[in-house]
């Protein structure tokens, strides 16, 4: 009997982003898009302006869905207290594995008080593509991570990253 090994890679691209401020006296997207440069370069890049700062109460509600005749859940559903979760990421395994997404490619850096912009500038799809196919092989598929940030126990913001992993 032989068996033969093979490398299976899969390659994630993402298809759309979405930004939807629920309370616009409290933030506002100035821009929330998803570039594409050319056929293998795409970037998402996201501006929110806090208008009440500074923010010291802030959680964050992460949903990840696979598009299974409508978007289903899939694996991960958490709730982080943001501040806490930025003093010390090695408590929160999930939530590391999804922030280290974002971490370099943003200045949400450091932990709360939060009394400037948050921009998440020019995050690639290979960069995500990398960290979602070698650290965790997921299967193939459409998938949407929906992120709802909440400040003061009142639902903000709602970001929405729409991919394809193939």
């Amino acid at each position: 009997m032989v068996f033969m090994a093979t490398k299976i890679s899969s390659i994630f691209e993402f298809t759309n982003v979405k930004c939807t401020s629920l309370d616009p006296k409290f933030d506002k997207f100035e821009y929330c898009y998803l570039k594409s440069v050319n056929r293998s370069y795409k970037y998402v890049s996201i501006k929110v302006n806090l208008l009440k700062t500074p923010v010291t109460k802030v959680k964050v509600i992460g949903v990840l869905f696979k598009r299974f005749n409508g978007n289903r859940p899939f694996m991960y559903n958490m709730s982080i207290d943001a501040c806490r979760f930025l003093r010390n990421p090695q408590a929160y395994p999930i939530a590391k594995f999804f922030f280290e997404f974002l971490k370099y490619h943003s200045n949400i850096n450091h932990s709360c008080p939060f009394d400037h912009p948050l921009i998440l500038d020019k995050l690639p799809a290979s960069f995500v593509n990398n960290q979602f196919t070698k650290d965790l092989p997921f299967p193939g598929g459409d998938y949407l991570f929906e992120s709802h940030w909440i400040a003061y126990d009142v639902d903000r913001a709602v970001v929405k990253f729409y991919g394809t992993l193939s």
